[in-house]
């Protein structure tokens, strides 16, 4: 498919997991719809550039530059920067100015390009300057907790933290899981059970329209590259 991806968990609290991903020839990636706030290095040839990416609220296409090395941080969800609110960056991003290999400037600051083996120490260092900040309302409600707020003030936190309602995160988290679940070989019939989809075309819409795949294409790997890290994801 011309992208080779990788992926392992992460310990850290501010961080949901870490990506390598490298570009064997020019092509078009389809995009899955995510939850989280990201930070993106790469390289291509021989010039660096770093990114912030927001939140995802559906599937779509992006280009992916020949002989490009990406390095990610998918932040946990909450996570949030002082620089700009979360619905900012929603379906967007930032690209970073005055990369470098060494170094990259964020809110104001030069800082250190991360490895994919020292991102949690980059993600520690910025927490502690302020750069990061988190939501932990939304951690609580995420496992099912009911905080002590009234309903509307737990919607508007939630919101102003991931730039997402509470119903649209769990569609999206949902979706996510069942395609790696398709894609690793289950059949759409267990995956709807497991997940609590009200039957297969309820899951074959939420497949459209965040993950971009029928659940044949994921079972086969057909459709061309997408940024779903499936068969080498690893734990740290």
């Amino acid at each position: 498919m011309g992208l080779r991806f990788e992926i392992r968990a992460s310990d850290s609290p501010w961080v949901d997991s870490v990506w390598t991903c490298a570009s064997e020839r020019v092509t078009t990636m389809t995009s899955v719809a995510g939850a989280r706030l990201g930070l993106v290095f790469w390289e291509q040839a021989g010039v660096a550039h770093a990114a912030v990416t927001g939140p995802e609220t559906r599937t779509g296409t992006a280009p992916v530059p020949e002989g490009a090395v990406f390095t990610g941080i998918d932040l946990a969800v909450g996570t949030t920067l002082r620089m700009a609110p979360t619905a900012d960056l929603l379906d967007g991003g930032v690209t970073l100015p005055g990369t470098s290999r060494r170094t990259f400037r964020l809110d104001g600051a030069r800082w250190e390009t991360p490895g994919p083996d020292d991102a949690e120490a980059l993600v520690e260092r910025l927490v502690r300057a302020g750069v990061l900040d988190r939501e932990p309302l939304v951690a609580d409600v995420l496992r099912g907790h009911r905080p002590a707020f009234s309903q509307r003030t737990v919607e508007r936190r939630f919101r102003a933290a991931t730039g997402l309602t509470r119903g649209a995160v769990r569609q999206i988290e949902r979706a996510r899981a069942a395609a790696l679940l398709l894609a690793a070989g289950a059949q759409a019939a267990d995956v709807s059970a497991e997940l609590e989809y009200f039957d297969e075309p309820h899951l074959a819409r939420a497949l459209r329209t965040y993950v971009g795949r029928t659940a044949r294409q994921l079972r086969e790997g057909a459709g061309g590259a997408i940024a779903l890290e499936v068969a080498q994801r690893r734990t740290s």
